[in-house]
């Protein structure tokens, strides 16, 4: 993966404000050409740094609209292999792996609260599992 300049680092912070502005306006906001604004675009997207872009829904009108974290305790090695089922739920949008008590923590989105329960079901069944704690987000103050 590419080492980022600071220049790199500010378009992203940009590009994460709003992925729909202009490189012409990107190329003043940083002090740059727009060619240049271009071309590190090109460079961190073919460096796998930009691995896409998306549309963020406001929350009302998301379908999604249950909102969880999920923490999750791995037995001894199996790490592995429940990261391996847990890649395989369309309702987990994120897992993470993580220090202290949890070893995963994995950031759900289901369309109902029976839908949830059966996620939750389902992470808890999968061979390794052996305890969990989740939290439903009730409102993002800060995203």
């Amino acid at each position: 993966m590419a080492s980022l300049s600071d220049i790199d680092r500010q378009l992203l912070s940009a590009l994460r404000e709003d992925g729909r502005e202009s490189v012409a306006s990107l190329a003043r906001r940083l002090g740059v050409a727009r060619a240049t604004v271009s071309s590190r675009i090109d460079r961190l997207v073919s460096s796998g740094v930009i691995i896409g872009f998306t549309a963020r829904v406001r929350d009302e009108a998301d379908p999604l609209a249950i909102h969880a974290i999920a923490l999750i305790e791995v037995e001894g090695k199996s790490a592995d292999k429940v990261i391996a089922r847990l890649r395989g739920f369309p309702e987990i949008i994120a897992l993470h792996t993580t220090n202290g008590r949890w070893d995963l923590v994995a950031e759900l989105r289901t369309e109902s609260l029976s839908a949830f329960d059966g996620v939750l079901g389902r992470v808890r069944g999968i061979d390794g599992v052996v305890n969990s704690e989740t939290s439903l987000l009730l409102s993002s103050v800060l995203r």
